[in-house]
C-alpha cells in the first residue's frame, strides 16, 4: 500500500449524506469511498475494495453493540489523541504494504 497522507476537507450536507449511505451499503469507510472517488477522476483506476466477510461484520457489530450497552468508563480519562491513532493507523498501514 501506498504513503497515507492527512487530509482533512469541507463537503456539502447532502454530500454527507450520500457518502454516508454509500459507505454503509459498500462495507467500506467514507474515507476509502472518497479515496476510490479521487482515484476514477484522475483516472488512476486503482481500487483497493477488500473482499467482504458477512461473518467478521456480524461479530464486530455485536462487539460493538456490547461496547455501547456498557456505557463510559467511569473513571476512565482518555489516555490517547486523535494524532497517535493516526501514526498508528499509517504505521500499520506502512507494515502491511511490505
Amino acid at each position: 500500500m501506498t504513503q497515507m497522507i492527512r487530509k482533512q476537507i469541507y463537503i456539502a450536507k447532502r454530500q454527507e449524506q450520500i457518502l454516508k449511505r454509500l459507505a454503509k451499503r459498500r462495507g467500506l469507510s467514507e474515507a476509502e469511498i472518497i479515496r476510490q472517488a479521487l482515484d476514477r477522476e484522475l483516472n488512476l483506476g486503482v481500487s483497493r475494495r477488500q473482499p467482504r466477510d458477512p461473518e467478521a461484520w456480524a461479530r464486530a457489530r455485536r462487539l460493538m453493540l456490547s461496547l455501547q450497552a456498557q456505557g463510559p468508563l467511569p473513571n476512565r480519562p482518555r489516555n490517547w489523541t486523535r494524532e497517535d491513532l493516526y501514526k498508528e493507523r499509517m504505521n500499520r498501514d506502512e507494515r502491511r504494504s511490505h
